[in-house]
């Protein structure tokens, strides 16, 4: 059986819906962040990077999202959460879940983890007054240049679609309102519409 470690507010509910989406025979554990388990020893046996998500295999642990997601479509194939049968549509999905987890989940990061690149309180604001242009950028890109429609990769749905679905989910906590977004928007609304979505979402209420 997998297990999922997952914490509030992360991008770890994008693994979440994927695997509930796959149709795997999973647990999820919460990590309680607030408390800092995730950097107890017991979690940092299972990752040492002290983060979530974190997906125990029978191989072992897998981390960072992208990964984990393409871990889930290939490990259940019937799902069809990736377009395993068309090489160039594959690399597009995973460029696109690259490029939410290098650019769009940074650039939210500097809202409130600046610590991790600079140390004068200075560049705290700084990075935090920059986020809400670098996040409608990201938006923007995403909207006119990446996003097929209805779903990411067109008219399957795939493992970028929760992965879109999550960081839509932290727009307004950046100052930007995804309704500027409709294609974004319209897709939020109908992620929350899916049973799987649903039923992992009633796990993440504080």
């Amino acid at each position: 059986m997998l297990k999922l470690y997952y914490g509030l507010g992360t991008c770890a509910l994008a693994s979440h819906i994927a695997l509930e989406e796959s149709g795997a025979d999973y647990v999820a554990e919460r990590l309680d962040l607030k408390a800092n388990q995730q950097n107890s020893p017991d979690y940092l046996a299972v990752n040492p990077k002290g983060r979530v998500p974190a997906l125990a295999t029978d191989k072992g642990v897998i981390t960072e999202t992208p990964a984990i997601l393409m871990y889930i479509a290939q490990s259940f194939p019937k799902a069809k959460l990736a377009p395993f049968d068309d090489p160039f549509t594959f690399a597009q999905a995973e460029s696109f879940n690259s490029y939410i987890c290098s650019g769009m989940h940074i650039a939210h990061a500097h809202r409130m983890r600046g610590r991790r690149w600079a140390t004068e309180e200075s560049s705290f604001e700084d990075m935090r007054r920059k986020v809400p242009e670098n996040i409608r950028a990201g938006f923007d890109l995403i909207e006119t240049k990446m996003m097929r429609g209805p779903w990411v990769m067109g008219e399957a749905y795939s493992i970028c679609d929760p992965y879109l679905f999550t960081i839509a989910g932290w727009a307004k906590s950046d100052s930007v309102d995804i309704a500027d977004f409709p294609k974004v928007a319209d897709h939020y609304r109908r992620m929350k519409e899916r049973s799987a979505v649903q039923k992992v979402l009633a796990q993440y209420k504080a």
